[in-house]
C-alpha cells in the first residue's frame, strides 16, 4: 500500500522498453539527435504552437532555471506560501536566479488574487532598497491536491500581465491537473497567459524526464546558457527524449494520469463514507488529504501502508482534533484498487 508519493512508483513498462531500445547504436549528443528533434516537434503539436523545449533531469531544475531566465537584480518572485519552490527545494530557485521568493497566502494551495496584488504593490519597480517584482509562479496541480480552474489561472495571469511580470507554471503533476479539468494543454497554459512551464513526467511514469517549455521562443534565448551553467545539459539527452517519446505515444501520459486520479477518487469515496475519518478538504487530482484517528494511522502503518503525516495548514489550525492526525495520500499510475481498498480497510479497524 504505497501511498506516500508518486515519486515512489517505478517507470511504466512502455517507457522502460523505449529506453532499452534507444540504448543500442549511436546518436548525436547534447540535444542534436533526430529523436530529440522529433520530441520537440511533438511538444509543439501538443501545445498547438511553436514552443522552445529544454530537457532537464529534475523538477527542481526545471523550476529554478525557468525562474532564473526572467530575473533581474533585486528581483522578487511571488508564489503560494506553501508552494514546492519555496518550501521544498532547499533554496534552489533563489540560488540559481539570484531572486527572492515571497509567499502569498491562499486557501487550499491556491494564491489569493487580492493578496497577490497587495504583495506585488509592496515591491514597485523603483524600490531599490526593497527589491522589485519580476515574476509569478503557480503550481498546477497544487501542493494541496487542488487544481486551478481556467478562470483562476486567467485571473492570476491578468494580475501578472498588468505589472508586466512573466507567469510560470510548476507542472510537476501537469497531466493529473489536465485530465481533472478535461481541457487541452494549450487551454491550460498559454491561452490563459502562462509564459513558461515546468513540464513534469517523472511523477507520472517516467524514470527521469522533465522539460522547460517556453510559449514565446524569444523569451528562451538565454536558456541554453543558463541550463549549461547549471549542469543540466545532458550529453545523452536522447534518453530523456526517449522517455517523452513513449510517454506521448497513443496518449499514454493522459491514460496514466487518469488512472492515478481514478485511484484517488476511490480513496476519496471511501474516506467520505467512513465513520471515523474525513477528507481534510476537497481535492481533484491524485493527492488526498484526510483527517484520521491517530490509532488508525498506527494500525495502517503496522499493516504496511506508506503515507506521510502532514503539517496542519496555518490558516486552519482547528482542522485536526487532539486524537487525530492529518495525512497525505498520493496515488500513481502503479496504484491498484487492492492498494486503495487495503488502506481503507485499515481505517475501518
Amino acid at each position: 500500500m504505497y501511498l506516500a508519493s508518486d515519486n515512489w512508483a517505478g517507470a511504466h513498462r512502455s517507457i522502460a522498453e523505449r529506453l532499452l531500445r534507444e540504448s543500442d547504436g549511436f546518436a548525436a549528443a547534447y540535444g542534436a539527435s533526430d529523436l530529440d528533434r522529433r520530441v520537440e516537434r511533438r511538444f509543439a503539436e501538443i501545445f498547438e504552437r511553436d514552443v522552445t523545449v529544454l530537457f532537464v533531469g529534475t523538477g527542481t531544475a526545471a523550476n529554478s532555471l525557468s525562474l532564473a531566465s526572467v530575473q533581474r537584480p533585486g528581483g522578487i518572485t511571488f508564489c503560494h506560501s506553501e508552494a514546492h519552490v519555496i518550501a521544498d527545494e532547499c533554496g534552489a530557485p533563489d540560488f540559481f536566479s539570484g531572486a527572492r521568493l515571497i509567499g502569498v497566502p491562499g486557501l487550499e494551495g491556491k494564491i489569493d488574487p487580492e493578496k497577490l496584488k497587495e504583495k506585488i504593490a509592496a515591491f514597485p519597480q523603483s524600490a531599490v532598497q526593497h527589491g522589485r517584482a519580476t515574476a509569478v509562479t503557480i503550481t498546477q496541480a497544487t501542493e494541496a491536491g487542488t487544481v486551478y480552474s481556467l478562470a483562476e489561472i486567467g485571473e492570476i495571469a491578468a494580475i501578472a500581465r498588468k505589472d508586466k511580470l512573466p507567469l510560470h507554471m510548476d507542472g510537476a503533476r501537469f497531466a493529473n491537473a489536465l485530465v481533472s479539468l478535461g481541457v487541452s494543454p494549450a487551454e491550460m497554459t498559454w491561452k490563459r497567459g502562462i509564459d513558461m512551464l515546468s513540464f513534469g513526467g517523472t511523477k507520472n511514469g517516467c524514470w527521469c524526464a522533465e522539460a522547460i517549455v517556453f510559449f514565446n521562443p524569444e523569451r528562451a534565448t538565454e536558456m541554453p546558457f543558463i541550463r549549461k551553467r547549471a549542469a543540466q545539459l545532458f550529453s545523452k539527452s536522447r534518453f530523456i527524449a526517449a522517455q517523452f517519446d513513449a510517454y506521448f505515444e497513443n496518449d499514454l501520459w493522459l491514460d496514466l494520469a487518469r488512472h492515478a486520479n481514478g485511484m484517488s477518487d476511490r480513496l476519496r469515496s471511501g474516506i467520505t463514507t467512513s465513520n471515523a475519518s474525513r477528507l481534510a478538504w476537497p481535492t481533484s487530482a491524485n493527492e488526498v488529504f484526510a483527517v484520521i484517528p491517530k490509532s488508525a494511522a498506527k494500525i495502517a502503518g503496522e499493516k504496511g501502508a506508506k503515507f506521510y503525516e502532514w503539517p496542519v495548514p496555518p490558516a486552519t489550525p482547528e482542522l485536526v482534533g487532539q486524537d487525530e492526525t492529518l495525512i497525505r495520500l498520493v496515488t500513481s499510475f502503479a496504484t491498484s484498487e487492492a492498494d486503495v481498498d487495503g488502506f481503507l480497510g485499515c481505517l475501518a479497524g
